[in-house]
């Protein structure tokens, strides 16, 4: 089911400006674990865009918004399960995932991560940067949403941060595209309450 995507994702050669994790058949099959993870347990009814992959998570674990230490000390129930099956080359928190994650550990509805540009983009020669996608590349990520939405069908699409609401409203210009505040640079509490008001209107359209 996911094979397309995932072999898409494999394609792209790395720069001095993008890594592709991918490349890498265990971190590609790291992100084919978490969809599967999802679809298996009927959580697919939020999307969630946002930027793209950092150096300190997604680039390591090939998933967004998680990171190595959620997946080796985390007791939320998705880390605890797919822990075992989880290819990690080094161990390293996150800050933003650790926040988004300390959201959600006690939602039952787990929402499908994933970014405007898949890949990590980072200043010139410098992987342990990160910076934000282009145009072009952001033009780039769209073949992925359209798979994901394909494939997950979900009730609710949303964007964590400018980018992500950049990609969204590009492709689906007739569609309310909720803006959640990115939780970085001191954005943690309208983070929470953009991610608050979602959870809400999941409630209310009983998903």
């Amino acid at each position: 089911m996911f094979t397309t995507i995932i072999n898409e994702l494999r394609k792209r050669t790395s720069s001095n400006t993008v890594f592709n994790p991918y490349q890498n058949e265990k971190v590609a099959n790291n992100l084919q674990l978490y969809f599967e993870y999802l679809y298996k347990n009927n959580q697919n009814n939020i999307l969630l865009i946002g930027e793209a992959p950092g150096y300190k998570g997604c680039r390591i674990t090939g998933i967004p918004f998680t990171s190595g230490e959620l997946f080796t000390n985390s007791e939320i129930k998705i880390f605890k399960d797919l822990k075992d099956e989880i290819f990690l080359e080094k161990i390293e928190s996150e800050n933003t995932a650790t926040i988004i994650w300390n959201y959600l550990k006690n939602k039952d509805n787990l929402p499908i991560f994933w970014n405007s540009f898949p890949y990590h983009p980072f200043n010139i020669d410098n992987p342990k940067s990160n910076r934000a996608p282009n145009n072009e590349e952001i033009e780039e990520g769209k073949f992925y949403i359209e798979e994901l939405v394909k494939i997950f069908n979900p009730k609710i699409i949303a964007s964590i941060g400018r980018k992500g609401e950049k990609i969204l409203k590009d492709m689906y210009p007739n569609n309310n595209i909720k803006y959640i505040r990115h939780p970085s640079y001191g954005g943690k509490t309208d983070f929470i309450k953009g991610m608050d008001e979602i959870y809400n209107k999941a409630l209310e359209r009983n998903i």
